[in-house]
């Protein structure tokens, strides 16, 4: 090994510290960036040479230090996991808002929540049982009604609502999947070309790595590495990216609330409309709008009916002031019964059947409003009917949050350990610039050692000679 040998093994230091100094400092500088992973040169020592030669000889010493290359810093086990568990999560939480919502709607307890109407609306024919020759007893028990009566409109139009703004929310997201989607295409294209050409791709892979987890929150991916640096990206079992090729979703079903039985909303692929096994918040939504909203609606639906029912029965039993049998008290503006068509059809206070006694008698008699009052007690009453509905409301909800804390603790757990691996420690990186500094100045003391070995060599040597 020569002595100017030793000048380009100095260099070699020399650029080795400077790039690894270079990348401590691209760390540090990208500590709080969201999806940043931080880097690390792999420094590889320049071996000697291993090939035999008839007329040379190696010193076996080698010539330095290579650092071209720098990795990026990242656990595809704690990715994979991070996908699942976020997907889970987001999932999770879109359904316990759909519950709260659901709780919203009902507005239970309180005092402008259903319960609490209907148990007015039997304190009224109390009042009228109490007064049966009171107009103004049997004027109020009606207005109570179409109090009753209004109360179960709103709660009908706020489930309504609710699902058409979820409709609409779901239609929102997949079109941001699909430009998430497009941009992972181009993102995969970008670092297939920069692997092939060997130029760095580690904050391409970044950007890329931060919309597929942005995708698992939307609807659920899963991960296939493929050559060069590119990733194919699959949701369900379809796949969304493959190489530098993205497919587009769309939403399908019904746009109608009450059809969600025949054409259900659900997600699909817009070429060949494949149905697409969705997770995360896509998911979550999916369920609300297939199976939490309709079966609230569908609940409420049945008592509307179920109040109609008991009340004009035990309506036409009694007789009004006239002496004539009492008619139906609630009906339907359109259609069949339901939460959002029940009105009430008697106006008139003097036709209300509070009597039990027939015609040819004084109907001041009280028997069949003391009925109506009392209808609201028995166990197959419209009222046991909401309680046991709302009872199974606050247990879904209950579940579904206690669902979704248990599954925060994972995903923070998860994010934690992602970030143990990939995010920047500032402590280590100081640590790790202070080992480069030192190794710098070290290789800078062995430039310095050399020159002073060639001055030596060169100009002493000389004058000795002559």
């Amino acid at each position: 090994m020569s002595t100017f040998s030793g000048l380009n093994t100095a260099n070699t230091a020399l650029w080795a510290q400077r790039r690894a100094l270079d990348v401590t400092g691209q760390n540090i500088s990208n500590v709080n960036t969201e999806g940043y992973s931080r880097q690390r040169v792999d420094l590889k020592a320049i071996g000697g040479s291993a090939v035999p030669a008839f007329y040379s000889v190696g010193s076996g010493i080698g010539g330095g230090v290579n650092a071209d290359d720098v990795t990026r810093i990242r656990d595809a086990f704690l990715e994979g996991r991070g996908h699942t568990e976020h997907a889970n999560s987001a999932r999770l939480t879109a359904e316990t808002g759909a519950y709260e919502l659901v709780e919203q709607a009902f507005r239970e307890p309180g005092t402008t929540g259903l319960q609490n109407l209907m148990a007015d609306m039997w304190r009224g024919w109390q009042d009228v049982a109490n007064k049966p020759e009171d107009p103004a007893a049997r004027g109020q028990v009606l207005k109570r009604l179409e109090t009753l009566v209004g109360g179960l409109h709103f709660s009908r139009a706020q489930l309504d609502g609710q699902w058409e703004q979820t409709r609409d929310s779901l239609g929102v997201l997949v079109d941001d999947v699909n430009a998430a989607a497009g941009t992972i295409a181009t993102l995969n294209t970008a670092i297939q070309r920069a692997t092939q050409s060997g130029l760095p791709a580690n904050d391409l892979t970044d950007q890329r790595d931060l919309l597929v987890m942005k995708l698992a929150d939307q609807v659920g991916v899963s991960v296939r590495p493929q050559a060069d640096g590119v990733v194919d990206v699959a949701v369900g079992s379809v796949t969304l990216v493959s190489g530098g090729v993205a497919s587009k979703l769309k939403v399908a079903g019904t746009t109608d609330p009450t059809a969600t039985g025949g054409d259900p909303p659900r997600v699909v692929t817009a070429v060949g409309d494949l149905t697409v096994s969705v997770g995360g918040t896509a998911g979550g939504q999916l369920s609300a709008l297939n199976s939490i909203l309709p079966t609230y609606r569908a609940d409420l639906d049945g008592i509307a009916v179920a109040l109609a029912d008991t009340l004009n029965a035990a309506h036409a039993d009694g007789y009004d002031l006239s002496g004539l049998p009492g008619g139906p008290l609630l009906g339907s503006s359109g259609g069949a019964i339901t939460a959002a068509s029940i009105t009430v059809v008697l106006t008139d206070p003097e036709r209300v059947a509070a009597s039990s006694i027939g015609p040819g008698t004084p109907n001041l008699d009280h028997g069949n409003a003391d009925k109506l009052g009392q209808l609201g007690n028995g166990a197959g009453s419209p009222d046991a009917a909401y309680r046991r509905m709302i009872v199974e409301l606050g247990v879904q909800s209950a579940v579904s949050q206690r669902n979704l804390g248990i599954q925060s603790v994972i995903t923070t757990q998860v994010d934690a350990s992602r970030e143990s691996v990939a995010g920047v420690n500032l402590d280590e990186e100081m640590t790790n610039m202070l080992s480069y500094q030192h190794a710098y100045s070290a290789a800078g003391r062995l430039v310095t050692a050399i020159d002073e070995l060639l001055d030596v060599l060169i100009n002493r040597t000389g004058r000795v000679g002559l």
